[in-house]
């Protein structure tokens, strides 16, 4: 009896070993699954890199800006290419209503109609006035020659004859000379007449002419083969809210830049950038564009140019001053069309040997900055001096070695909620 309860201890014994020997491996293994579900990232060694990012939209470096006409009176939007629509030179992309126009054309020919008519009619009354006034003229030198022939006839009539016929050729001299000074009187008074009615004539031609060119205007064609982009219709925004594009039926006013049409040779992002960036940067520093609608290629590019003046940006309340900012683009792609949004890093400060950490692998604990570095199948806690931040990176001046790994998480609020 005693022996059994001897052998059964043992069994007993034996059992509970072999269970806590799998047990902990048990538990290691699962240390180990732990540690190897961690990401991590290489502590590495370069040249620490700080940029700012900027979002904004593409636009070309060379467009031509097609506008509303200056003087065509009311102005209303019939037709309107949409943005993307490839065109050629001449194409139409922009039609206004002509209508009110058309009616001011047919009224201003039909005054031209008029004046023309006008000029006829006093060419023709002055052409019979002169017609008459000639052929008085002639009469009156036929009567003057006759006068002049009674008066050679003096030898053979008596003096009181004679007498007589002096005063009837002295009478048709008078006459003939009245008659000359009425023919060039006419003449002048024909041609004022015929010049004023002229100059009227002229101002309703000028006038059709004008009422021509603005409808003529309310046509706009493509100056050359491109890419159209319609433009904001900045009269048509809300307060604090973006402009929406032009399109169909909308009014427009004289001058007003309805779309552009782009030479896609060249390229550039444009953006705005506060205050506190203005200063840290300047032109010719070399930038990264990311766009949107290209989502598999970076650009490479530099800062084209920078305003020295703020403006106001009333896209929020309260509204905050911004400097324009222009980043050429070094090369382009088929698929880039302006208004695209896109994102730019430019590089405005660079450290070379510097030791380098992702943001996301660097936590705070109790006022400390840490780190968790990979040893084995565990995790060591360290302190760290960080120097600058850019982006998802940092700048750990001491803490970390180059080569060494660290966790990209927070290991001890996973350790705490586990703890819970």
């Amino acid at each position: 009896m005693k022996a059994l309860f001897t052998t059964r201890r043992r069994v007993l014994a034996t059992t509970t070993i072999a269970v806590a020997a799998i047990a902990g491996v048990s538990a290691v293994r699962s240390s180990h699954a732990s540690a190897n579900a961690v990401p991590t990232a290489e502590v590495r060694r370069g040249d620490f890199v700080e940029y700012i990012q900027v979002r904004g939209e593409i636009k070309a470096s060379d467009s031509k800006t097609l506008v509303a006409p200056a003087a065509a009176g009311d102005l209303q939007i019939l037709k309107l290419a949409h943005t993307g629509t490839q065109v050629k030179k001449c194409d139409i992309v922009l039609q206004f209503d002509s209508t009110k126009l058309q009616r001011t054309l047919e009224q201003k020919q039909s005054d031209l109609a008029s004046a023309e008519a006008e000029i006829r009619q006093q060419q023709a009354t002055e052409h019979m006035t002169e017609e008459q006034n000639l052929t008085d003229s002639l009469s009156a030198k036929f009567n003057v020659e006759s006068a002049r022939l009674d008066v050679s006839k003096a030898e053979i009539l008596s003096q009181i004859d004679g007498e007589k016929n002096k005063l009837a050729l002295a009478d048709s001299q008078q006459k003939l000379l009245e008659s000359q000074t009425k023919l060039d009187s006419g003449k002048l008074g024909s041609a004022a007449d015929v010049e004023m009615k002229k100059k009227k004539r002229d101002k309703a031609r000028f006038d059709v002419e004008t009422a021509e060119r603005q409808i003529a205007s309310m046509t706009v064609r493509a100056p050359s083969d491109g890419v159209v982009t319609v433009l904001s219709n900045d009269r048509a925004s809300n307060f604090g809210g973006n402009a929406p594009d032009f399109r169909e039926g909308d009014r427009a006013w004289p001058g007003a830049a309805i779309l552009e049409i782009p030479n896609l040779s060249s390229i550039r992002m444009v953006a705005h950038v506060d205050e506190a960036d203005r200063g840290k940067l300047n032109t010719g520093q070399a930038s990264t564009v990311h766009i949107d609608a290209v989502p598999d290629t970076d650009f490479s590019g530099h800062v084209e140019d920078i305003s020295r003046l703020a403006k106001l940006d009333w896209n929020g309340w309260p509204p905050i001053k911004d400097f324009d900012l222009s980043v050429a683009i070094d090369r382009t792609d088929p698929r880039i069309r302006p208004g695209m949004k896109a994102n730019t890093r430019i590089q405005v400060n660079s450290i070379p040997n510097s030791v380098l950490v992702p943001v996301g692998a660097v936590f705070q604990h109790n006022g400390r900055t840490v780190v968790y570095v990979s040893e084995g199948s565990n995790f060591e806690e360290r302190n760290v001096q960080l120097g600058r931040r850019s982006g998802d990176t940092a700048q750990v001046i001491a803490g970390v070695r180059p080569g060494e790994r660290v966790a990209l998480k927070d290991l001890a609020q996973e350790k705490g909620g586990a703890g819970q």
